[in-house]
């Protein structure tokens, strides 16, 4: 069973009604190490060697968090720029995270709808995830699209709870060993059928 490290940050997660859903349900699975960066590293002062070890102890990266101006909390970005060091995470002899498989679970206050050309952001998820899509690809991981729970502030708690269920389910299928191929041409791994609640 593959190993799984959910970096997670969130400044304000004791208000987050979604990502406390989220969290709560998968934090005690087998094989999943949840490593709250927010709650480790308040002072923002990251231990890199440490950082690291955890990433060479995982087969699967989830960045967990939720969708901060477009990108990530500022502790996740002070995270990728210390941790990915070069010649250790790039570079002519930074291959410690080569064949990992990567994604970024996020959570967002706009709805679908409104991440598009069309929409007011004007662009999608998958387009403002691209640094981090690059990210991974600069250091030989395998990056999967995301896994994303969007409109959090009119999100019911039925809806709620199948997200937390398929985020469950996407645990368990990344453990399996989900391959790109499982969802060719989605920009939301939440659409492969395997996370469908029936």
């Amino acid at each position: 069973m593959k190993k799984i490290l959910i970096l997670f940050a969130h400044p304000k997660f004791e208000k987050s009604r979604a990502n406390l859903a989220l969290i709560n349900h998968i934090k005690d699975k087998e094989n999943v190490t949840l490593h709250d960066l927010y709650d480790e590293y308040p002072d923002f002062h990251i231990d890199v060697p440490r950082e690291q070890r955890l990433l060479q102890d995982h087969d699967i990266i989830i960045w967990h968090h939720p969708f901060y101006w477009y990108s990530c909390p500022p502790l996740m970005k002070q995270w990728i720029d210390m941790v990915l060091e070069f010649n250790w995470a790039y570079g002519p002899e930074g291959k410690a995270l080569h064949n990992k498989t990567c994604l970024n679970a996020i959570t967002t206050g706009g709805s679908k709808e409104v991440y598009c050309s069309a929409g007011y952001n004007s662009f999608t998820v998958e387009q403002f995830l691209r640094p981090f899509e690059q990210t991974a690809n600069l250091c030989g991981m395998s990056y999967f699209p995301p896994f994303a729970v969007m409109g959090t502030h009119n999100l019911s708690d039925e809806k709620l709870n199948d997200y937390k269920i398929n985020y469950g389910k996407l645990i368990d299928l990344l453990q399996a060993d989900l391959t790109l191929h499982d969802f060719e041409k989605k920009s939301f791994i939440n659409d492969i059928p395997q996370l469908k609640i029936t």
